[in-house]
């Protein structure tokens, strides 16, 4: 069982340098931060108003790998139908380089259908015009000559460079809960990334991609399970990896760097020993 962070870093929050750095020397496996482009200040749903305050995500994991040596850095989530993958796949390409093959793309189609229309994204189709999105990277990560022909994204060869470092390319992970994520997951992605499950959630998850992945011809064990924002409570989590998860990712909630960094430490105690 593996040990992530989860930051969510704004101006105001703590320095997301700090928080690697000691999150690199108190053991833990991983950093993830979240992505919200825009926040429109109306919305058909309730949503926390800090979601409008979050850096880019490759910014801050850009900054976090330029003080680390082993934490590997992923977003938790990065909202596909929001950004042009093209773009997208030379920053993930640039990130997974300049970290030395560190990089985890954490993705989600989001909730919000205000955002993901101002965005550009389809937020009817918005899973559908995701996996075209992961297609048109793998490509491009992939090819030397990359092209693509599809329904979302059209174009001519080109070049793509740098191309990752992690081969073929840094893992593609989906979040989401809903009973298509594991016929997703199966066909194209490298592991599932749920929220707000328990225990038995993830043994039921973990099954469904052990069948589907061996009914399509895949390695059920080249998937990866990270739970994401479980409390942090030891016997829970023993509970989860006896499930079937891989990894699990705390989210401290201190308000001010003093006590983040106290959590961590807690955290560190009984997690990372």
């Amino acid at each position: 069982m593996h040990f992530g962070i989860k930051a969510e870093p704004t101006a105001s929050a703590i320095d997301i340098v700090v928080l690697a750095q000691r999150a690199e020397e108190l053991g833990f496996e991983s950093l993830w931060t979240p992505e919200h482009p825009v926040l429109p200040v109306n919305t058909s749903i309730d949503v926390p108003r800090a979601y409008g305050d979050f850096l880019d995500p490759f910014v801050a994991l850009a900054r976090a790998s330029a003080v680390t040596t082993n934490l590997k850095l992923g977003t938790g989530i990065c909202l596909i139908p929001e950004r042009n993958p093209l773009l997208l796949a030379k920053e993930v390409a640039s990130l997974d380089v300049v970290s030395g093959g560190r990089f985890i793309l954490g993705i989600g189609v989001g909730i919000i259908r205000e955002e993901t229309e101002i965005m550009g994204g389809d937020f009817d189709h918005r899973w559908t015009q995701a996996r075209e999105a992961v297609e048109v990277m793998k490509t491009l990560w992939t090819e030397k000559e990359a092209e693509f022909h599809g329904n979302y994204y059209d174009f001519p060869p080109l070049y793509s460079y740098p191309k990752p470092v992690q081969r073929p390319h840094p893992p593609v992970m989906l979040g989401g809960t809903s009973s298509n994520v594991f016929k997703r997951i199966a066909r194209w992605g490298d592991g599932w990334i749920p929220t707000n499950v328990g225990p038995e959630d993830i043994r039921h998850g973990r099954q469904q991609l052990d069948d589907l992945s061996s009914f399509v011809g895949r390695d059920p064990a080249s998937l990866n399970v990270t739970v994401f924002e479980p409390p942090a409570d030891r016997d829970l989590i023993a509970h989860y990896a006896a499930a079937g998860a891989d990894r699990v990712v705390l989210c401290p909630t201190g308000a001010s760097a003093k006590v983040v960094l106290s959590e961590m430490e807690q955290i560190a105690f009984w997690a990372c020993e």
